[in-house]
């Protein structure tokens, strides 16, 4: 039988500076990397989802010319990571302390969660949210 991995699903970003996001991630998820390689760094979300931070260079290398670089699109809302947490103020003002930036305070949102929005030092938008 073939080795068996029971992560499904793994989300990249594209980063400016691993090391800056590996920092930023590992404080705002209160979880060590899985995996911290130069050209990648992985933390399990749960036990079928991981998040990657892949450097831009990175992977314009293997883009090529084919699309715009990576690094063009810093600070314009390309995804969006909706997690949810069990006190999403807490997880808020960490994402602010370790250098994200706020975009729309706690509050209850018109689809039943309590959540917030901020970004991550590349501008990917970050929410917080406690589903009942």
């Amino acid at each position: 039988m073939a080795n068996e991995n029971p992560v499904t699903d793994m989300i990249i970003l594209y980063v400016a500076d691993q090391q800056l996001s590996r920092d930023f991630y590992k404080a705002i998820l209160n979880k060590q990397p899985k995996l911290d390689v130069p050209g990648m760094t992985e933390f399990e979300l749960n036990k079928k989802t991981m998040l990657g931070l892949m450097p831009e260079s990175g992977i314009a290398k293997i883009l090529g010319d084919k699309i715009p670089s990576p690094s063009m699109g810093n600070g314009i809302p390309r995804c969006e990571l909706y997690l949810a947490v069990s006190d999403v103020e807490k997880a808020f003002q960490n994402l602010i302390i370790h250098g994200g930036k706020a975009i729309s305070l706690p509050v209850m949102r018109d689809w039943g969660h309590f959540a917030a929005y901020g970004t991550d030092p590349d501008g990917h938008v970050i929410a917080f949210a406690q589903i009942k």
